[in-house]
């Protein structure tokens, strides 16, 4: 992949439609084939290649004044505002469809003014597609100073999102899974129906471990004042800078968990809302992620993209006098699957010939489910009226948003692996964090002064266990609470939960790197356990201090400030295999990369840690275009010397010849 640098972030972009890159036609806005790719090209905030624009020189005085003394404006000959070099770099972009616009600049005479993609395998084509590149640019806890370089795959029609189908949330899922080398992903989407389709996505993109974000505009790219970009901006950075393993979208300043959302206003900015469910990230004059809500994947399985959904649902809005002929007729024997929406916290007409007909469905093996018409709560049983929907068969749906029940519904009717009796209990359980289950964990506020200080002298015994000399003295470090006897105000160590917290923040990531280089399961598990959910039925990888926001991706992803490696690169550089396992099972990020753009995966295979490489490889990691550079010269060198081992370790780790 030609014009990639070690220090950028390469993100897929697919363009499906949308109000984003309308002009005004005869009958209003309409799509315009390769308009957005080519506004896109003219501004220097998405396209700087020579980082010779204005926009690349003032980020201080100095610099400004310096590029404005040298630039030679005058002269384009210089380069100094050329805006895309004569020959764009390209990258490999897969299709499950012929790939025949490229958004190629029309006006650069030096260029070829298309490109043709070639059939690599059944329902698969690919073709080299310009790239794109943003300035170099820093945001607050992200993976440093890098540019962003994405393709734009332009669909061929582009779509109204009125029109999108279920058809085409497969084609996203199936582009996603043929373009995986990607770092990201962002989906340029109609608002009516993006709620739909960040819903259906979140379910057919299984195992996912990389970003992807949907986005669009109310005011089209064309328009002088628009939100266009700003969403796209605001999309390409977080995709660039941060691993969030979910599907998402971001609207106005606010990246929401897509399956959480639905449209609110269709002539406000802020379209969008989360009612149930808080922003994963807000982007002000920072950006605050909120990493304990982010999901961490902890299923050793590789990525995947379910490539089917049954059209069989439907949605049933009940409403005062609504009939029971009305009702059967959204239970005909085509039909497997209703989302029951419901008043208030899921009650309904108490007529007995209404429940006979939903009994009489949900016997037939019909699967019904009951959310809320309040876009703000969720079902429950404290009202008689709603308890004898239960008593007729219908599932509660907690606090689903009515497009997520219809799209998780869906999905599960479409495995045929699954009985009606499992989709029915898998539609009340969280598969994505698609509805909210109760949590047992008391807030910090509760925890007294003495249980604070156990919880550190916790954490100093095991500082003290691994620190200790070659002999057989073992440091020990206890903190002491007020002498019962002291009446010295000034001696006593008083403190709120937040700052406990604020302390135990500091000292986790330190311990836990260090215990990983040890290989010490003990203090690992410690680590990852400490503050741990105390509800079996609950994912264990969620901790008090991530919940404090302390640690950014939470502490099984603490990076080392020098080096920006995760435990989990020590323990693959190590070779140690029960570390790796522990991490994995906590939710480490297999995708992460260190300052020098390294994966943990990339350091196993040189160091020849075949076990480990193993492991990672099933849990889905693959060799970034960083690893595959240097992978080049090992595997050079092992040729040479004939060394079969370290071949065989390189290409069990995904080495693919450049």
């Amino acid at each position: 992949m030609s014009g990639t640098h070690l220090d950028e972030a390469r993100v897929l972009v697919i363009y499906t439609g949308g109000t984003i890159g309308m002009l005004v036609g005869h009958q209003g806005l309409t799509t315009e084939p390769l308009f957005l790719t080519e506004t896109l090209r003219t501004l220097a905030a998405f396209h700087d290649p020579l980082q010779s624009s204005l926009f690349s020189n003032s980020s201080s005085v100095q610099g400004y004044r310096q590029w404005s003394s040298n630039s030679g404006r005058s002269s384009p000959q210089t380069g100094a505002h050329v805006a895309y070099p004569p020959q764009l770099p390209t990258l490999l972009v897969r299709s499950s469809r012929p790939i025949g616009r490229t958004g190629l600049n029309p006006g650069n005479k030096d260029q070829e003014s298309s490109v043709t993609s070639t059939k690599a395998a059944d329902n698969v084509y690919e073709a080299h597609l310009p790239s794109l590149v943003t300035p170099r640019s820093a945001v607050p806890g992200g993976t440093g100073s890098k540019r962003i370089r994405y393709a734009v795959l332009e669909w061929e029609p582009l779509l109204d999102s009125s029109n999108v189908e279920i058809n085409d949330w497969i084609r996203i899922a199936t582009e996603i899974e043929l373009n995986y080398t990607f770092d990201a992903f962002v989906i340029l989407h109609g608002t009516d129906t993006m709620s739909y389709s960040s819903s259906a996505l979140s379910f057919l993109l299984e195992d996912l471990g990389k970003t992807v974000i949907l986005t669009g505009a109310q005011i089209p790219l064309s328009q002088l004042r628009n939100d266009a970009t700003d969403n796209l901006m605001g999309a390409l950075t977080i995709a660039g800078h941060y691993i969030i393993p979910e599907v998402c979208l971001y609207f106005n300043h606010m990246l929401f968990r897509g399956n959480r959302v639905s449209k609110m206003s269709s002539y406000d900015l802020n379209a969008f809302d989360s009612p149930n469910f808080a922003p994963l990230v807000k982007v002000g004059i920072d950006i605050i992620i909120n990493w304990n809500n982010v999901i961490r994947q902890t299923s050793l399985r590789r990525f995947r993209a379910h490539k089917e959904m049954s059209s069989h649902v439907a949605t049933l809005r009940l409403f005062p006098g609504i009939t029971a002929a009305t009702v059967n007729a959204f239970f005909m024997p085509s039909t497997k699957g209703v989302i029951l929406e419901t008043f208030g916290a899921g009650n309904a007409p108490q007529r007995s010939d209404l429940m006979n007909v939903i009994r009489e469905a949900c016997n037939r093996g019909v699967v019904v489910v009951a959310i809320s018409q309040c876009s703000k709560g969720s079902v429950s049983d404290a009202y008689e009226t709603g308890r004898t929907l239960l008593q007729a068969g219908v599932i509660p749906g907690g606090d689903m948003t009515p497009e997520c029940a219809l799209a998780k519904l869906s999905y599960l009717l479409s495995k045929s692996e699954f009985s009606v009796a499992e989709v029915r209990k898998l539609m009340g359980v969280p598969l994505r964090g698609e509805l909210t289950r109760s949590s047992l964990v008391p807030p910090p506020s509760q925890l007294t002064v003495e249980e604070n200080l156990q919880s550190l002298n916790g954490v100093l015994s095991h500082f003290g266990r691994l620190s200790k000399s070659l002999g057989n003295s073992k440091p020990q470090i206890v903190i002491s609470g007020l002498d019962g006897a002291s009446h010295d105000a000034a001696a006593s160590w008083s403190w709120t939960a937040a700052e406990a917290a604020s302390v135990e923040a500091s000292l986790y990531p330190l311990l836990l790197h260090l215990a990983v280089a040890r290989n010490d399961t003990e203090s690992i598990g410690f680590c990852l356990t400490k503050s741990a959910h105390s509800d079996p039925t609950v994912d264990s990888t969620f901790y008090n201090l991530d919940a404090a926001g302390l640690i950014e991706g939470g502490i099984v992803n603490c990076t080392d400030p020098g080096s920006g490696r995760t435990p989990l690169h020590t323990a693959s550089l190590n070779g140690h295999v029960d570390s790796v396992n522990l991490l994995l099972n906590a939710g480490a990020l297999v995708h992460q990369r260190d300052t020098l753009g390294h994966t943990a995966l990339y350091y196993a295979a040189r160091q020849g840690h075949i076990e480990v490489v193993n492991v990672l490889v099933k849990m889905g990691s693959t060799l970034s275009v960083v690893d595959n550079v240097f992978a080049a010269l090992a595997v050079a060198n092992a040729s040479k010397s004939g060394d079969n081992m370290s071949l065989n370790v390189w290409l069990s780790a995904g080495y693919i010849a450049i």
